[in-house]
């Protein structure tokens, strides 16, 4: 897009400006050298203007030149944080992800599947919910754009499951719950396993399926990603666990072997950084790897270093899930000299997230896969050592 005339008057006013120091006299104090200075640090950032945005204006522009203030601001560093610095190959950085809410039900799931296949991620924790639903698109059980101003009751009686204004049949999750039940027979008698464990099994299961590359459980086991979730039992997969209890099988998630790999994963990692996406049990369950290092084991590796959320919550009530960056070092879970390494963008993830990825994609050159799921015992083996060690 062509600079307008607004656009050479403004940087020829900005040129001068620059040049001209209101301190430059001879007889003007050192004190008011100092002063212009600590003043121009405060106005050092990117020129706000009011750009007009092209009809063929791409994610790129919108996140690098349209926003420039408030939570549009947030987003655009989120953006730029994560496709610059968190994937940029001499960081080295280990990036989980953790998804709360609904996200699969209104598709996100192939953005998540995007990042993975780019080696974006290398590890997953999220809710039990978000895993099952996402069953539903490698099963090929269709979920429907509906409205949210809708009589509930006639949705039940006609069998019509709603998740705010995305409908589908009760048929869905009984066809789900009979694929788990399945599957899970095969390891009816395996005892306890971590989480990771469950849903590589059951991604490959899904790979066997013609619909399977829809899947972020497929994809993940596919790629050798790990996939947690520290919420077991509060899920429709934890329910037919619990229903093959009631049938004398012995296949649990231990939730101990969860806590020990995640950490494991944290402490091999030269760093480690997270896009948390919601917050609620996942967001906490990655950030307690760090006091689950130097607070419970002894072994201090410093804090997180990269911290991206998209979070529709407020500090001040009281509920935003392990709060924010800044209070996190209080707990040693940001390392404090990373905190300009965190950003917060207040949100909805459905909004947010999408555009986070389609500038990763467009930004940033693709990584190997780090295939930590093959690696975690000897991650864990090593993380065992460097504990037992310093209780000698």
């Amino acid at each position: 897009m062509g600079k307008s005339a607004y656009h050479g008057a403004f940087e020829e006013k900005e040129r001068g400006e620059k040049l001209k120091h209101p301190c430059q006299k001879q007889n003007e104090s050192h004190e008011c050298r100092q002063k212009q200075e600590h003043k121009n640090d405060y106005l050092s950032g990117k020129a706000i203007r009011p750009d007009r945005i092209p009809p063929n204006a791409r994610i790129d522009f919108l996140v690098d030149e349209a926003y420039g203030a408030y939570n549009a601001a947030r987003l655009s560093e989120a953006s730029r944080l994560y496709a610059k610095k968190m994937l940029a190959p001499e960081e080295n950085v280990t990036v989980g992800l953790t998804m709360a809410g609904a996200l699969p039900p209104a598709g996100l799931g192939g953005a998540v599947i995007s990042l993975l296949e780019a080696g974006f991620v290398d590890w997953i924790i999220a809710t039990g919910a978000n895993l099952y639903h996402d069953l539903h698109f490698a099963l090929n059980l269709p979920l429907f754009r509906g409205d949210f101003r809708i009589d509930d009751v006639d949705l039940h009686d006609q069998g019509v499951v709603r998740i705010y204004d995305v409908l589908f049949s009760e048929d869905v999750l009984l066809n789900t719950d009979r694929f788990v039940r399945e599957a899970l027979q095969e390891w009816k008698d395996k005892g306890g396993i971590s989480s990771a464990e469950l849903h590589n099994f059951l991604g490959h299961k899904l790979l066997k399926l013609p619909h399977g590359k829809h899947s972020i459980l497929a994809t993940a086991a596919k790629l050798d990603i790990p996939i947690y979730t520290s919420s077991p039992g509060d899920s429709s997969i934890g329910m037919n666990l619990a229903r093959l209890a009631l049938e004398g099988g012995s296949l649990h998630v231990d939730p101990n072997k969860d806590v020990n790999e995640t950490t494991a994963l944290v402490y091999g990692a030269e760093k480690n950084g997270a896009i948390l996406l919601g917050g609620g049990s996942p967001k906490n369950f990655y950030m307690q790897t760090q006091p689950q290092l130097w607070e419970v084991l002894g072994i201090n590796k410093g804090g997180h270093d990269y911290f991206i959320q998209i979070t529709a919550d407020a500090p001040h009530w009281g509920g935003l899930s392990g709060a924010t960056p800044s209070e996190a070092v209080s707990w040693g879970k940001i390392n404090p000299e990373e905190l300009n390494q965190t950003v917060v963008v207040y949100s909805d993830t459905t909004i947010a997230f999408p555009i986070i990825v389609s500038y990763a994609l467009d930004k940033a050159a693709a990584r190997p896969q780090k295939k930590l799921y093959q690696k975690r015992e000897e991650l864990l083996s090593r993380l065992k050592e460097e504990f037992l060690e310093g209780q000698k």
